[in-house]
């Protein structure tokens, strides 16, 4: 059975964003400038075959032209709001997302990408959908910002499975999410 990872970025103080969505703390040159741990995110997308994704987080490449951000991947994206996709790869999905997420873990093929955001994470993690967390942890504070999983229902036990320190200050914690008896 395939593996829905939750795959994303983080300051030390658990944001994935600024309040108003945006990513630019995490874009700074000493951060992203011949880094090895974006090298190591991008060579990841080879893991998946299928990537999950809000609406919020959609709309952020949207912004920048960009309607199909993962074309190696069959991309979905859940939204209440949004109706049509600007891009015939891209399924946009009102459906209920834990059971479309029991159907594509049936299917054969690579795991899958849980790209964000946070109120889809906090979701899937409630219906027990997801089995890994791989978080970039950055050399940041913000104070404030869209929190790594904004409406938990309960309390989710992980298990370290290993770490990965850069030069830069970055740390890739991979966890395996643990199954409540």
């Amino acid at each position: 059975m395939k593996k829905l990872k939750y795959h994303l970025a983080s300051t030390v103080d658990g944001f994935i964003a600024t309040e108003n969505h945006t990513i630019e703390a995490f874009m700074q040159d000493r951060l992203v400038k011949e880094s090895e741990h974006v090298a190591d995110y991008m060579a990841s997308f080879a893991t998946y075959d299928t990537v999950l994704m809000g609406r919020r987080t959609y709309e952020f490449g949207l912004k920048l032209g960009v309607t199909d951000p993962y074309p190696a991947m069959e991309t979905y994206v859940f939204s209440r709001s949004m109706k049509e996709s600007p891009n015939p790869r891209v399924k946009v999905l009102s459906d209920d997302p834990a059971g479309v997420v029991r159907r594509l873990k049936e299917r054969e093929g690579r795991d899958i990408f849980l790209c964000g955001g946070g109120e889809l994470a906090s979701l899937l993690f409630a219906a027990g959908l997801v089995d890994e967390v791989l978080i970039k942890l950055n050399p940041l504070l913000l104070g404030s910002g869209i929190p790594l999983s904004p409406k938990l229902q309960n309390f989710v036990d992980l298990e370290l499975l290993s770490t990965k320190v850069y030069k830069n200050g970055v740390v890739l914690l991979r966890y395996s999410v643990m199954k409540r008896q």
